[in-house]
């Protein structure tokens, strides 16, 4: 009996940790790409489809860039909803977060998310002034995505 417990305890522990981490582009391959990453930034391609819904998954704290805009509905690990109006050529900064996604509209939704890697950054506060990649950093990321999606 003992041992039953004991077994059952540690597949429920590997079953949180598991939980605990989910990268969109590992839970979540059919809305989410990778397109570049280093040890500062990842850089995922997002893409719903009219009505699509995801998984539970996680974000590190970054910013995401609208190419086309939508109505989504998030819901948070907590069940707590939130409904988003976004329009293209928008961007938002988001702090680390845990949700799922609905496109609530008849059109695809598409975006950028760049995650930043930094611990100091991902902080569940507002990001510090200033950001740990200087403009050439940035500008290189953008560069790299640039090539990373561009049609030969």
């Amino acid at each position: 009996m003992l041992c039953r417990m004991f077994c059952a305890a540690i597949l429920v522990c590997a079953t949180v940790s598991v939980a605990g981490a989910q990268d969109p582009t590992r839970v979540e391959p059919r809305h989410y790409k990778l397109q570049f990453e280093n040890d500062r930034v990842q850089v995922v391609n997002v893409h719903y489809g009219p009505h699509e819904k995801s998984e539970m998954h996680d974000h590190p704290g970054g910013v995401v860039v609208v190419v086309t805009g939508g109505h989504l509905r998030f819901t948070d690990q907590n069940g707590k909803v939130t409904d988003v109006y976004s329009k293209a050529g928008e961007s938002r900064w988001f702090p680390p977060f845990k949700h799922k996604v609905e496109n609530l509209g008849d059109e695809p939704y598409n975006a950028v998310y760049i995650g930043i890697k930094n611990k100091q950054m991902n902080s569940r506060t507002a990001p510090p002034e200033g950001l740990p990649l200087t403009a050439d950093d940035f500008a290189n990321v953008l560069m790299a995505y640039a090539a990373a999606t561009a049609k030969p």
